[in-house]
């Protein structure tokens, strides 16, 4: 949200842990996995930071979501319960079926949209505001 809110302007780690209230170890992590994917760029320099590849409206909540924690679909018993065979007991099958709709929402959903949306929560309107003072 930090980076497609700042209008392809580079962004350091201090600046967004700051901004969203993140440990600077987990963003670095987090930002690092985003980098690997490519996803996000890396910038050294005295100008340097963090930036979007893409566009906002180009990425996906599940691809940022597979380059940091891969979404996983269940395709066999999770307790490794031979009895249950090669299908999926009936719960096992319901908790795939929505996991599927998950899947397929953030699939669907981009930065940009989430962006546009109206936004009632105080706290991220407060974090997108302090990014704003960063490059003002």
């Amino acid at each position: 949200m930090a980076l497609a809110s700042s209008s392809n302007k580079s962004l350091t780690t201090k600046q967004i842990a700051g901004a969203m209230r993140v440990p600077r170890s987990y963003l670095s992590k987090v930002l690092q996995a985003l980098v690997h994917a490519g996803l996000v760029e890396s910038k050294r320099g005295l100008t340097g930071g963090f930036a979007l590849a893409r566009k906002p409206e180009d990425l996906t909540l599940l691809e940022i979501l597979n380059a940091v924690n891969p979404f996983e679909r269940i395709e066999s018993c999770p307790l490794d319960l031979n009895t249950h065979g090669s299908e999926l007991c009936p719960l096992h099958r319901r908790l795939d079926q929505a996991m599927d709709l998950v899947q397929t929402a953030l699939e669907k959903t981009t930065l940009a949209e989430l962006l546009s949306e109206e936004n009632p929560c105080s706290t991220l309107q407060a974090q997108l505001a302090t990014l704003d003072s960063y490059m003002s």
